[in-house]
């Protein structure tokens, strides 16, 4: 075990913080920042930083990590996309609506599925890869990796359930990290889990006056 606290740790590796991982910080939060106010700047702070993610996942062995960074690549581009395109005509800015009980019971299953075969993937990688070293706690990796998809998924299409979703891997990402020692994306992800209960409330609000007003 390392000396000192989780803080003194922290501190350390603040005060040595490569300008990769300070940039990642800057974008992963104004990302977040800008979803929670429904602004479109989301989608090109989001590929900012994803690009940046994609290097320390790799030096990190967080294959799973790595491989939900390109589909956040491509779910960025289409959240994009779809947030300018996907609205109605006779609206400025795509609405937040609700999934539908069936549709939320579906997202569910196929999340719980998607994490146990992405875990057993990722798990099996050093077999299938000769000379891949093993993957750092795929299960765990698996299952922040498979429902970070899903809440990306639900906030391209401006769902306000992603908020659950994201709730849930901020929680569990931040224990991760700070195990790993990743102590810039522990502190992300902990900032993460405010963002999120922000972002349910301000989308909650968005949605109640869009329903008052038709």
């Amino acid at each position: 075990m390392q000396d000192g606290t989780l803080i003194d740790q922290v501190i350390t590796y603040a005060d040595g913080m490569p300008i990769l991982e300070i940039l990642g910080l800057v974008f992963g939060l104004l990302a977040v920042w800008f979803l929670i106010k429904e602004n479109i700047y989301t989608w090109p702070s989001g590929i900012s930083y994803v690009i940046i993610s994609f290097v320390i996942f790799w030096q990190q062995r967080l294959y799973g990590d790595f491989l939900l960074h390109i589909f956040f690549l491509v779910l960025n581009i289409y959240g994009w996309y779809f947030w300018i395109k996907g609205k109605p005509q006779d609206e400025n800015d795509l609405p937040v609506t609700t999934l539908t009980a069936k549709q939320l019971l579906y997202t569910a299953v196929a999340s719980a599925v998607g994490v146990v075969a992405f875990g057993y993937f990722l798990w099996s990688l050093p077999i299938i890869i000769e000379g891949l070293p093993e993957a750092s706690l795929p299960f765990w990796d698996a299952t922040t990796s498979v429902l970070s998809v899903t809440g990306m998924w639900l906030t391209a299409k401006k769902k306000i359930e992603n908020w659950y979703y994201w709730l849930i891997v901020d929680i569990l990402a931040t224990g991760i990290y700070a195990y790993k020692g990743v102590y810039f994306y522990a502190v992300l992800y902990f900032i993460y889990i405010g963002m999120a209960i922000a972002g349910y409330l301000s989308w909650k609000r968005s949605m109640k006056l869009t329903t008052a007003s038709t």
